[in-house]
């Protein structure tokens, strides 16, 4: 995905420096724009990747201790989870979360729970915190 990604761009930036060159004011400002955009692509990419690494590091620390979240929760032929599990485990981290809200791992586990209950942009807020706790940085 990462390197379809990078054949995007790399042709947008190709065809961003062909607008530039072209002695047109409307053509310089295309060429321009695209690269702005490019810019922010690949500011956002960079930003999901670290977040992905450092969870991905979380996970390993977590392991390690054998501390990592189990998934209990039955899920549908179709992939959906069960929402009563779901609400029980969640039910579970966020009690954790709130006795110790010191512990990066305590957040971890609830944007697990977060994720499992299919709160994706809590889990990713949730995570973003552990990410930050662990690393000494006030969270957000």
């Amino acid at each position: 995905m990462i390197v379809l990604v990078a054949i995007i761009m790399t042709g947008a930036v190709t065809s961003a420096i062909r607008f530039l060159r072209v002695d047109d004011a409307v053509a310089r400002l295309l060429g321009a724009g695209t690269l702005v955009l490019v810019g922010v692509g690949v500011w956002f990419l960079w930003h999901a990747i670290r977040f992905g690494f450092r969870t991905e590091q979380l996970g390993r620390i977590l392991d390690a201790e054998g501390a990592l979240p189990e998934d209990t929760v039955d899920r549908s032929p179709a992939g959906r989870p069960n929402r009563a599990q779901a609400d029980e485990q969640f039910a579970r981290y966020k009690a954790e979360a709130e006795a110790d809200p010191a512990d990066w791992r305590v957040w971890y586990r609830l944007a697990y729970a977060y994720d499992i209950a299919g709160d994706r942009s809590r889990a990713r807020q949730t995570m973003k915190r552990a990410i930050d706790m662990q690393r000494g940085a006030p969270p957000r």
